[in-house]
This record gives C-alpha cells, structure tokens and sequence, in this order.
C-alpha cells in the first residue's frame, strides 16, 4: 500500500472557496443478524451472493504518468461507494465498474479521512445497484473463517476470492511510501491470514454469512507491523466495517472535521519529502502552478501554512486537508541560507487527495 505524500501537483480550475457540504442517501449501514447465523464458510456461495454488491476502481495518476487500481463496495443502489483513500488518491479520472451490472461509471470522491484510509465515491448516474450486507465487525473473534473479495493485482474481471481466518484484532500497521518517506499508522485493524493482493484494497472482508467485516486495506508485502517489515506471504489487514460504516455516515453528511475532508482537494502546485532540518522540502513545482507564479522554487522549505507548522510533508498534507480550491494561503518558507519570507498563494484544484 503506498500512501504518497504530494501537497499540490496539478493544476485545475478555480472554484468557490467555500467550504462544500453533501446531503447524501444514509441509509446504509449494519443490515443485522442472520435468521441463522454460520461459521462455516461457503467460500463459491459467499462469493456469489457479495460479488454483485462489489466494483473494480479504475483511476488515472494523470500528474504522474501512471494508473491504479482497486476494489470498492456498493453502499447504496445510486451508488455511493466505500472504499480505502490510498485506492483514489492522485486520481484525476476515476472510473468504476459494477461486478453486479457490467456498467462502468465516470466517479468523483466525496471526501475521505486519510488517518484512517477510508474514502467515499459517487457514481454518477447509476440506479439500481445490488448493495452489500453490513456485518458487526464487534463481534469478530479470532479463528472465525473469512473471505476476501477484490481486484486482486488490478486485473479486472471478477474479484477473486481469498479464504482465510482471522489471526488477531485492534493491529496497528505503518503504511510507508518509500519513495518520499512518507507514512500514516492506522490501528484497530482486524489481520487475517489469507491471501490479500495489491487491488484488493477497499474491498470486502466478508463473513460466513456474507456480510461484510471489514475494508482489506493492506497486502503482506509493502507494509510494516509495529516497525518491522514482513516477509511472510498470505497475510493482510482489514478497517473494522463499523468504524469504516461510521467514517462514511460523517462523509455523506457533509461533516468536516481536522481528519475528515469534504469535496475537492487543495492544491498549490508543489510535491514535497521532509526536510533534514525540519519542515516540508520543496522537490518539484509544477509549472504555471500557484507557488511557481508566486516565486516558489524546488529546495525551499515550507515552514507553516497560515501559522499552522508543517514540520513534515506529512504534516504539510494534514493541513493541506483542512481547506479547498480557491483558499487564500500564506506560506512560509525557508531558502537555503535559511531565510524566511512569506508568500501568498490560491489554491486551486488538483488530483484527490
């Protein structure tokens, strides 16, 4: 799992500085207890009755070159979607794919919380989709059996089934981007032992009765586990649902919080990694951006944002999450010889996340 940390590659088009809101359909949510519940899973039957209440997410990396892909789960028939922030962020086009219908839709994300690395998408357009049953992820235990389901290796097609048990509870992961040093600690997450892949993530970590327990979010290669890197294959980590069910209800509802980000991303034009002294080290500016047009040049170190320290790129997105396109930004910034000045920027709009 990469999470990047990039404060402002792109450039979009200006839009309102206030801040936006959502007043979409909640009614998703914990679907309750089976008229006869099981623990001895199916893995052909679960599949059939969770794959059409699953979609493959498809984005463009368009800043970077590049393509992603992942797993998302339908929370409502208009097609609100769950799914991890990691699988849409950097995206400048998202298109997603109904395993239930076959159709494909152009997306956009409502908001996500990056501590957490859950995200919400709308479909636009869509009516009628299959939606996924809601399990109670307290009651997991250790040595229940669970299924997998996702884009494994985003290959598309069908999602591929991954049985398993889970192994332990409330784990704590460290998601590293080791190409800018970048990371985020999520905990409380269910770890399985089964057979993850990169392009599950978002996708459901179901029980034996087909309903879904949690939001596979990391594979057994590319993590670390409370410090050390893994090199056991077969193994991955899951958000809790009812934390994850929790984070989407506040997104829908348009609820912004210091974690929680509603509507689109803030850009200022620049890619960062932490600074050796401190702060957030300018790498590259995107020409024509808001901080090349205000003078801002790779090496320079940003400082504070409106007075808030961003004493790593880490903590520059953090406060890069608190506003939108169109916010007036004062930045300061150190040069080499460790000067400070102040400048002004608008930020505009730019890839999620």
């Amino acid at each position: 799992m990469a999470l990047a940390v990039v404060a402002g590659l792109g450039i979009g088009h200006l839009i309102s500085a206030n801040s936006p809101t959502a007043s979409g359909n909640q009614n998703f949510g914990f679907s309750g207890q089976p008229s006869a519940s099981a623990t001895v899973l199916d893995a052909g039957a679960v599949a059939a009755k969770v794959n059409p209440a699953i979609v493959n997410v498809n984005t463009e990396l368009g800043l970077q070159g590049a393509a992603a892909a992942g797993t998302g789960i339908v929370l409502t028939p208009d097609g609100e979607i769950l799914t991890n922030n990691h699988v849409v962020a950097g995206a400048t086009s998202i298109k997603v794919t109904s395993i239930g219908t076959g159709d494909t839709f152009t997306a956009h994300v409502v908001g996500y919380d990056r501590g957490e690395d859950i995200a919400v998408i709308q479909l636009e357009d869509a009516s009628g989709l299959p939606t996924a049953a809601i399990g109670d992820s307290s009651t997991v235990k250790v040595g229940d059996q669970i299924l997998g389901l996702g884009n494994a290796g985003g290959r598309g097609g069908d999602p591929v089934p991954a049985p398993g048990t889970v192994t332990a509870l409330d784990q704590s992961i460290t998601a590293s981007d080791e190409s800018s040093g970048s990371s985020e600690q999520l905990t409380g997450l269910i770890q399985v032992q089964a057979n993850i892949e990169s392009g599950d993530s978002g996708g459901p970590l179901v029980n034996a009765n087909a309903q879904v327990i949690g939001v596979d979010t990391a594979a057994s290669t590319g993590y670390q586990l409370n410090g050390r890197r893994s090199g056991a294959g077969g193994q991955g980590f899951a958000i809790p649902i009812n934390q994850a069910i929790d984070i989407a209800h506040q997104i829908v509802a348009g609820t912004a919080s210091d974690k929680i980000h509603i509507g689109k991303t803030a850009f200022i034009g620049v890619s960062v990694s932490d600074g050796q002294g401190g702060g957030a080290q300018v790498r590259d500016v995107v020409a024509r951006g808001p901080a090349e047009r205000a003078g801002l040049t790779a090496g320079a170190v940003i400082t504070a944002i409106d007075g808030k320290a961003t004493g790593s790129a880490t903590a520059l997105t953090n406060v890069m999450d608190t506003h939108h396109p169109g916010d007036q930004l004062t930045l300061t910034v150190s040069d080499a010889s460790g000067a400070q000045r102040q400048i002004q920027v608008k930020a505009i709009e730019g890839p999620v996340g």
